[in-house]
């Protein structure tokens, strides 16, 4: 028997055992997705607790554990602008145990600005849902004597590179806010960028920054406690949680202000169709609860829409984030 007989033999020898692992290697993951899930699934927040995101996650996190019939751990492992904990999610195991409730700075913003130490990318997730939006707030230091919006434009117009803003970092979506208003509304003064909402709130407190930009429900507190002036919210219209302060929309120079912060869940890339199924049906789920809902819209959020294709609003949030990144130059 030649060579070439003697290979063709050999094939079609193992051929049923090639065939039966490619079987198995299909099947394992959805062997394994009808036990989803058996075992706590954890959470992952890129930041400290206390902050927005992690309100998010600690409030879908009770009634997410009751239809996935399993606990839900949150775990916070802040730092990188939330990145650290969005690239711990893209590297994990593909198997519905690991996620990411993260927000439009980590998941979209934060590799525009910093694309040499943001290693992931949209396409390492798994969209599961998005989970809410909320606009941010502009607010003044009461020492500017400032109370609206068109009393800030022509405070900072008057004075130009004299005022400050602070916002929690470079590259989040209040820094993107806060360049927004600059430009629309010709107005020169500097960004202070700070590591969180907190140290932002202690300068702001202390006049040592003048304006500030927060997500609303960061903001509200300090609001309602008369600490810091309200002067208008960066979504189209006014937020129901708010509905006394106006949308910086309003004023006829920013009337293109269109601008929020959004949550979403995410799992790494590759899930088994039946976990990402399962996963999408209890969020979907979850947001529908009365008492979520509710906690949602307290702090100012819009409870998202379930039938909403995430990846198609995360890839028109990017492109739209990319213009103002482009055009303010911001870079990390």
């Amino acid at each position: 028997m030649n060579t070439e007989s003697s290979l063709s033999l050999r094939r079609r020898a193992l051929w049923p055992l090639l065939s039966t692992l490619g079987a198995l290697t299909v099947l394992a993951p959805l062997a394994q997705a009808e036990g989803y899930p058996d075992k706590p699934v954890t959470l992952v927040v890129g930041y400290p607790a206390g902050g927005s995101t992690d309100l998010m996650a600690r409030t879908i996190g009770p009634e997410l554990s009751r239809r996935l019939g399993t606990p839900v751990v949150i775990e916070n492992l802040g730092g990188a602008g939330g990145a650290i904990g969005a690239q711990k999610v893209a590297s994990a195991a593909a198997d519905g145990y690991t996620l990411l409730v993260g927000a439009n700075n980590e998941i979209a913003i934060k590799r525009l600005v910093a694309p040499a130490s943001v290693k992931y990318e949209l396409r390492d997730f798994t969209p599961l849902g998005l989970i809410a939006s909320q606009p941010m707030v502009l607010v003044a230091s009461p020492r500017t004597g400032v109370k609206t919006v068109a009393d800030f434009m022509k405070q900072v117009k008057a004075n130009p590179g004299k005022f400050t803003y602070g916002s929690s970092g470079v590259g989040t979506a209040l820094h993107l806010a806060g360049e927004m208003i600059k430009d629309q509304g010709g107005l020169f003064m500097t960004h202070i960028p700070y590591r969180g909402v907190a140290p932002l709130t202690t300068d702001l407190l202390g006049s040592n920054v003048d304006y500030g930009v927060f997500v609303l429900s960061s903001g509200l507190p300090l609001i309602k406690s008369g600490k810091l002036v309200a002067l208008g919210t960066t979504e189209r219209k006014r937020s129901q949680a708010t509905p006394d302060v106006p949308a910086v929309a309003e004023t006829p120079a920013l009337k293109n202000i269109d601008i929020s912060s959004w949550f979403a869940l995410l799992g790494p890339a590759r899930l088994p169709e039946p976990v990402a199924a399962r996963l999408k049906k209890a969020l979907a789920e979850t947001l529908q609860a009365p008492e979520v809902r509710k906690k949602l819209e307290e702090t100012g959020s819009t409870v998202a829409n379930p039938q909403l294709d995430l990846a198609r609003f995360m890839a028109e949030e990017s492109a739209k984030y990319k213009r103002i990144v482009e055009f303010a130059r911001i870079e990390e």
